[in-house]
């Protein structure tokens, strides 16, 4: 499934809800959060549909999200459908890991491939005034049960954003004895996180070889996708940065969203895509459907503007209404 500009998709990130159990004040307010309706919500039976529909299009790879993707009931039963659809390879999910370590056992039976789990600091004050929930030692069993689990691919992504700075070499360090991927994710300029501070890959590698001494490069990741990876003297495990702001990679994006309403994003900055939500509610065809999203495919924005003038129509929502 190629774009204008000959990109192939093959990855589909798929937000499940926009509810969360944590606060983290980069993705949402404190208080007066204003939910999707469930019943505006896709179904599961929605999803699986839409994403036959894209598997016969070309995509590979299903990445589930939230908000919280794990607060919604039953999402073992959603990760083996979609593991069972025709040509879709792998399933994963991003999750910041408080019900991860009891839910894990049935995502692991239904065919999960991998998860990835959010996680800032290892310090609990800090842990609190950044999600505004004492529940640290929840996300730490997540991530234990996750790197106890055989034959899982598991990441841990780390926003830098200048209040954490004292957590990055500890948090990096977690891939010293470990087969873990530490991953440090360029807080983006949408929504909450358009006023808070940011730290570059060059500030937080810089911080990294202080502690540990010369990055050394690591083999880019199969697949292709956007992160940087090295490793350090005596690690088992590797650092990684996504870097959308300082190291643009929008040429080779091969992914799009899918937002809990149902509605097709192409591109991470902008508002703009396909509805189809309101094409199933229709009861729209496959035929219908499968033209509405390649129209939509067909008109992927050749980039983000971080960091300079707007040249479109910008995504106004938080990330745990676009998808994480």
């Amino acid at each position: 499934m190629l774009d204008a500009l000959g990109r192939n998709i093959r990855y589909l990130r798929i937000s499940v809800t926009d509810r969360c159990n944590l606060r983290c004040r980069y993705c949402m307010p404190a208080e007066g959060v204003e939910w999707v309706d469930h019943s505006a919500i896709l179904t599961y039976e929605q999803i699986t549909r839409l994403v036959g529909l894209f598997a016969a299009m070309g995509v590979e790879k299903v990445r589930l999200t939230g908000g919280e993707p794990l607060v919604r009931k039953g999402l073992d039963s959603l990760v083996r459908s979609i593991k069972q659809t025709p040509g879709i390879r792998s399933v994963y999910l991003t999750t910041n890991g408080l019900l991860l370590a009891d839910q894990l056992p049935g995502l692991l039976e239904a065919g999960l491939d991998g998860v990835n789990l959010s996680l800032d600091t290892l310090d609990r004050t800090q842990f609190e005034a950044i999600t505004r929930r004492d529940e640290l030692d929840r996300a730490l069993a997540g991530l234990n049960a996750a790197l106890a689990a055989p034959g899982l691919t598991v990441k841990l992504n780390c926003v830098p954003s200048g209040e954490n700075d004292d957590q990055l070499v500890p948090l990096a360090a977690l891939a010293k004895d470990r087969e873990l991927a530490v991953r440090f994710i360029e807080l983006m300029p949408i929504g909450l996180g358009s006023s808070l501070t940011r730290r570059t890959e060059a500030e937080v590698l810089t911080i990294l070889e202080a502690a540990f001494g010369p990055a050394l490069p690591c083999p880019q990741e199969a697949g292709g996708g956007p992160g940087r990876y090295v490793t350090f003297p005596g690690f088992r495990g590797k650092v990684g940065f996504i870097s959308a702001v300082s190291h643009r990679f929008c040429q080779s994006c091969d992914r799009v969203r899918l937002t809990a309403g149902g509605f097709l994003k192409t591109c991470l900055q902008y508002d703009c895509g396909a509805d189809l939500k309101a094409l199933l509610d229709a009861g729209a065809g496959d035929a219908a459907l499968a033209a509405a999203i390649r129209a939509a495919i067909t008109k992927k924005p050749e980039g983000h503007h971080f960091g300079q003038a707007s040249t479109g129509r910008d995504e106004g929502r938080n990330m745990n209404q676009i998808g994480g």
